[in-house]
């Protein structure tokens, strides 16, 4: 039992005729202070690096880095409901901001649900920072300590999938860890990287100084001239270049250099889905996005000198492997491993914005315009795109097209999009006017589903001032439900268009198409009632139809916080490679 001293009265001081009664000017004794901790030595890093916004999720051995958080008041935290989810906003959040974002989870399950989300990011070239927690450091490397949600090798499930694998085992190891995976996650070619930092080194006080800064040595990919004089040559000797820019334009911010040197060069130029935006859409040399087209692949085909910037040639951007190049080929990548890697050419291992503004200076200024205008880039162009709305009009297709109409109509030119994987998202790689670069994105690199809401989500935490708009269908709106807590809490400007068609309605084509009929218990799906669900959260919802679609779409664009429609549609694909009469 303990006792408090009494005070002694003639202790204490007596008032007199010079000091009048009041408030003691005795100083206060100190408010407690915890010690920093390494979880403390993390957020200091992150914000040092720049950081003001993380993601993420708390777990059991990630505490010491969310009690740190508390204290960073100039970090902004955005909490969603599963990992993935979170890992899907980082993503999105990265690429509508060209900047890193940091993304902090729990060990073992918390971790490993990342990995789908950290997937799409390195295909889309995101500058994730993953950074997770780890059982005690006695326990690494082991598997047999029994740790909750211990791993034999953690790190080991992140290799094949980041660009990059950091451990900390002390404390004084972290800014300069942390620092190197920033490092690497924001050098070209942008992407993911994991980050794991044991429990106990989190919690344990230290005695160092708060982290100021933390230099970086961000590393770029200039070209080399010999191959930049030998590629200016050939497009300059060319009588019928033609450009394919990929999504490593967006990235790089060299919309400017495409235009300019395709004017220059009068070649016509397409955009693969990654690189939507890239080019103006109704320029007279523009190609579009009709990547999933037989006639726009034979146009390719048939350049005399294709400039592919941006782009490894993958399976969607070569529609589906078929393409053929007749022609010499010559490609700009900054990802050295997709230089080259499916079709042979003059590789330039450079950053996109470099290698054409070192082109620009080595083609000479006022190509002749060559053959008159009737036979021209332009002409041939017009005449393309005439043959794929002739395919499209051949196939019964107009409420499809009618409906991603009115979608382009209601949004805003300067909102951002994000599409699932889902059929209307097909039809928008292919057909849909981004308007700008930057502005839409969707799940096309790893095709994972429940991309789209939670990627809106975080573009708009990038940018809450501007309406983001989010496209799923009925089966990859169930993987994200969840997150409508999200966009309440935050109040989030997202509206969310779910097309209901009863199932995963591209996995019934693909199998229709295949088999010729579907397995209905793996297609077909039981879903609620999206409009009472939404509403249970406080999100507002609407049932439309595709009459109605655009007003509906637009009065939730215009209004403030988060919102939901649905469209009740079964909706069809358009034949890739049909080819007419």
């Amino acid at each position: 039992m303990s006792t408090t001293p009494t005070p002694d009265p003639a202790a204490a001081p007596t008032p007199g005729p010079s000091t009048p009664p009041g408030p003691s000017t005795t100083p206060a004794p100190p408010a407690h202070r915890p010690p920093r901790t390494g979880g403390d030595l993390v957020i200091e890093s992150l914000a040092a690096l720049g950081a003001d916004t993380v993601f993420g999720l708390p777990g059991q051995h990630a505490l010491g880095l969310f009690d740190a958080l508390r204290r960073a008041p100039g970090l902004r935290y955005v909490g969603l409901r599963t990992e993935n989810n979170a890992g899907f906003a980082a993503d999105a959040y990265a690429r509508t901001t060209h900047r890193v974002a940091p993304l902090l989870v729990s060990t073992g399950p918390g971790a490993l649900l990342t990995l789908p989300a950290l997937q799409e990011a390195a295909a889309g070239s995101a500058a994730v920072l993953a950074l997770g927690s780890q059982v005690p450091v006695a326990g690494l490397g082991g598997g047999r300590h029994g740790y909750l949600h211990e791993l034999a090798d953690q790190a080991a499930a992140f290799r094949g999938v980041v660009k990059s694998v950091h451990t900390v085992r002390t404390a004084s190891q972290i800014p300069s860890a942390v620092a190197a995976a920033w490092e690497s996650a924001v050098s070209v070619p942008h992407g993911p990287v994991w980050l794991e930092i044991p429990q106990d080194v989190l919690l344990a006080p230290v005695d160092v100084p708060p982290v100021v800064e933390l230099p970086l040595q961000v590393r770029e990919v200039a070209p080399r001239r010999e191959v930049i004089v030998e590629a200016a040559r050939r497009l300059g000797e060319a009588r019928r270049p033609v450009i394919l820019a990929g999504g490593g334009v967006v990235r790089a911010g060299a919309e400017a250099e495409l235009l300019a040197l395709a004017e220059r060069l009068r070649a016509p130029v397409a955009t693969t889905f990654g690189g939507k935006g890239a080019f103006p859409w109704e320029h007279p040399l523009s190609l579009q996005s009709w990547l999933e087209d037989r006639h726009t692949t034979d146009f390719l085909e048939d350049a005399d000198t294709l400039l592919v910037v941006g782009s490894g040639l993958g399976e969607l951007s070569s529609n589906y492997h078929t393409f053929r190049p007749r022609g010499r080929v010559v490609q700009i990548e900054a990802d050295l491993g997709k230089l080259e890697s499916n079709h042979a050419a003059l590789g330039i291992h450079a950053d996109a914005r470099a290698a054409l503004a070192a082109l620009l200076a080595e083609v000479p200024p006022g190509r002749p315009a060559g053959a008159p205008a009737a036979d021209g880039p332009e002409a041939a162009v017009a005449a393309l795109l005439a043959r794929v709305r002739d395919r499209l009009d051949g196939q019964g297709l107009a409420a499809e097209r009618e409906i991603l109409a009115a979608v382009r109509a209601a949004l805003p030119d300067d909102a951002v999009s994000c599409w699932d994987m889902t059929i209307l998202a097909y039809w928008a790689w292919s057909a849909f006017d981004a308007r700008r670069p930057n502005a839409l994105h969707s799940a096309q690199g790893a095709g994972g589903l429940g991309y789209g809401f939670p990627a809106a989500l975080g573009a708009a935490v990038a940018d809450p001032g501007r309406p983001v708009l989010a496209v799923s269908g009925d089966g990859g709106a169930m993987y994200s439900l969840a997150e409508l807590a999200t966009a309440r809490q935050y109040d989030l400007p997202v509206t969310w268009l779910i097309v209901d068609d009863g199932g995963y309605g591209i996995l019934r084509e693909y199998m229709t198409d295949a088999f010729g009929a579907t397995t209905a218990e793996a297609t077909e799906l039981t879903r609620p009632d999206f409009v009472a669900l939404a509403g249970s959260f406080g999100v507002p919802a609407v049932r439309t139809t595709p009459e109605r679609l655009g007003a509906d779409l637009a009065a939730a664009l215009a209004a403030p916080g988060p919102s939901v429609v649905v469209l009740p549609a079964r909706l069809r694909m358009f034949a890739p490679t049909h080819l007419t009469a």
